[in-house]
């Protein structure tokens, strides 16, 4: 009976065991597809900043910048839109603040044309 329970135990082991082997694999899978992930998004991240700095003057970037620390989706639908104008040839690089306003103006969300019921 003692060799049959060893024999048991032996096999338990070996199958928790080989659980822990594919856990193990399966996390370190995660992991290296979590860091390639990571290192794909700061290289379009730095793409994009490079293209910033060549298709925007210092004010425009600075306007984008203050646009991003209160609302950082609506800070990359304009820099998606800015890379768009340039790859159609829209505009001339580098483009001034001004023109980014009328872009902005163009593409927000008015709020001038509210109006106000009484009852």
């Amino acid at each position: 009976m003692s060799a049959s329970g060893d024999d048991q135990l032996a096999a338990l082991r070996e199958q928790r065991r080989m659980e822990l082997q594919r856990q193990l694999e399966s996390q370190a899978q995660a992991q290296a597809e979590a860091e390639m992930e990571s290192h794909r998004k700061n290289a379009e991240s730095q793409a994009v900043s490079n293209a910033m700095k060549q298709l925007l003057t210092s004010e425009a970037r600075a306007r984008l910048a203050r646009i991003s620390l209160a609302t950082p989706e609506r800070a990359e639908a304009i820099r998606r839109i800015v890379i768009d104008l340039n790859n159609n040839n829209k505009f001339v690089p580098p483009m001034n603040d001004e023109k980014l306003k009328s872009i902005l103006a163009s593409q927000s969300k008015s709020r001038n044309n509210a109006s106000i019921r009484r009852i």
